[in-house]
């Protein structure tokens, strides 16, 4: 089981977008998925819509419990596409995760639990924008880290500077046995312009002097408005 957390200290880069069709992509090519929706703002959890009734349980019992349970898991009506949705809209659970000295890992301790270990092939984790606790749980907890990056001028320097912001306040962990994954940044939204081009093209030179901590993926995601209808008609970007 490989787990990736998709992750920004910005918000408003598509995040969610870029989890939930990733997610439905590889389910369609016949992997079994779970997607987790670390964000207090349940944008992930309304995307698809849901098989059966919503789940009993959901994130918050997760991160109490440290345990993963068939009772937290809902199907969506995606084959093979399963989620975890958020729980928590009044914000309390990373305040609950501020006072325990284990905050950093029980996501991580919680995807060994044997409905999830056993029974899915990758797992994908969104997370929120602002930093804080229950988002350093969701990059703990990863593989891989996949980032996505507009290419804004502006957009860029934030994302740059808070990357090593991030990578710098969570790599110490690997001290207590939570090595830090590799990060793949995704540049995300490029429209067809000059400039849009120009961007792209320094944000790849930026992150060739982060000394292979950060790594800029070939893949470009398009600006269209195919994600917006999907989005819309609640269905993958690649079916539509």
């Amino acid at each position: 089981m490989i787990k990736f957390t998709v992750i920004s200290t910005k918000g408003g880069v598509g995040k969610t977008t870029l989890t939930a069709n990733l997610g439905a992509l590889l389910a369609d090519m016949g992997l079994r998925v779970l997607m987790i929706d670390a964000d207090v703002q349940p944008s992930l959890s309304k995307f698809y819509p849901l098989k059966d009734p919503k789940p009993a349980a959901g994130l918050t019992e997760v991160m109490v419990r440290g345990e993963i349970t068939a009772g937290c898991i809902g199907s969506t009506a995606l084959p093979n596409l399963d989620i975890v949705v958020s729980d928590d809209p009044e914000g309390s659970l990373p305040h609950w995760l501020l006072n325990r000295i284990d905050r950093g890992f029980r996501l991580r301790v919680a995807l060994n639990s044997p409905a999830v270990a056993s029974a899915y092939d990758c797992v994908l984790i969104d997370t929120q924008g602002a930093v804080g606790p229950l988002q350093d749980a969701a990059a703990l907890a990863a593989d891989i880290l996949v980032s996505p990056i507009t290419p804004e001028i502006l957009s860029a320097r934030e994302f740059r500077n808070g990357t090593m912001e991030l990578l710098e306040r969570l790599e110490p962990s690997s001290a207590l046995g939570a090595t830090l994954g590799p990060m793949k940044a995704v540049i995300y939204r490029q429209d067809r312009t000059t400039d849009g081009r120009m961007i792209a093209a320094g944000i790849r030179e930026d992150f060739i002097r982060l000394k292979g901590r950060v790594t800029v993926l070939d893949t470009v995601v398009p600006h269209a408005k195919a994600y917006k209808e999907a989005a819309t008609l609640r269905i993958p970007v690649h079916r539509h």
